[in-house]
């Protein structure tokens, strides 16, 4: 059985696989890791390996305590990937992109696919039926826009995500949520329609913490798995048990 340790920005993910599929995850806020990280041992004792993946703050002291209980492979540029790396700054590639991409190569294998994952910020990364990892774009995610607004403004409150009611707010509520909430809708669309233009048979994931929130409302064909993150780091820790 694998372990998936992910730290993002704002949490913490644990996951547990066995025979590639999800039997168990939770997500930390405020918990210590280490102590959640024992729970999840106890609940399942054949776990021996694990893989962690970190663009928030890592907790050294933790990881290390942790390492002493199962063997664990800390994702970076360096790891076995399956694809072909064509960024060109690998050192600021964040290890998320690189396990969205390797699901993405994974699960549709010989594909031109965009991964898109709404989360604390918005990332697309496109990986070509070649196995292919360009890169893609990133930008501020639904709550930062909103926590953006009130921090940056004297007179805008700070709001909770709402879907709009109408294109047209009739109060500065309502005006928020329709800027903000339509506009990364109009973003999401018009960036899959320029990959579409390149690529017509563009397959799209979406992704991340808001993919429930926005996949009602987008217009266009997509795939959602708020797991797709997960099952790359799985992926990713198959390939590189080796290295244990």
């Amino acid at each position: 059985m694998n372990l998936i340790i992910d730290i993002g920005n704002t949490s913490i993910k644990l996951a547990v696989f066995q025979m590639n599929k999800i039997v168990n995850t939770r997500t930390l806020q405020d918990c210590k890791l280490e102590l959640e990280v024992d729970n999840v041992l106890l609940e399942f004792p054949k776990i021996n390996q694990g893989i962690i993946s970190c663009v928030g703050i890592l907790p050294k002291k933790e990881i290390e305590k942790i390492q002493k209980k199962i063997s664990l492979i800390f994702l970076n540029q360096d790891s076995k990937l399956p694809f072909k790396l064509q960024y060109s700054t690998t050192d600021t590639l964040g290890s998320d992109r690189l396990a969205l991409v390797a699901a993405a190569c994974n699960q549709y294998n010989g594909k031109n696919v965009l991964v898109i994952d709404a989360g604390s910020c918005i990332t697309y990364d496109f990986v070509d039926k070649n196995k292919n990892y360009f890169g893609g774009a990133i930008a501020p995610g639904i709550n930062m826009r909103y926590s953006s607004l009130a921090h940056f403004t004297s007179g805008l409150p700070n709001l909770q995500k709402k879907i709009p009611q109408h294109l047209t707010g009739n109060s500065t509520d309502s005006c928020i949520h329709s800027g903000i909430v339509n506009g990364v809708l109009n973003e999401i669309e018009g960036a899959v329609k320029e990959y579409q233009n390149k690529h017509p048979d563009l397959t799209v994931i979406l992704t991340g913490g808001d993919t429930d929130f926005l996949c009602k409302q987008l217009k266009i064909s997509i795939f959602a798995n708020a797991d797709f993150l997960l099952e790359g780091l799985n992926f990713l820790l198959e390939i590189n048990s080796n290295q244990l």
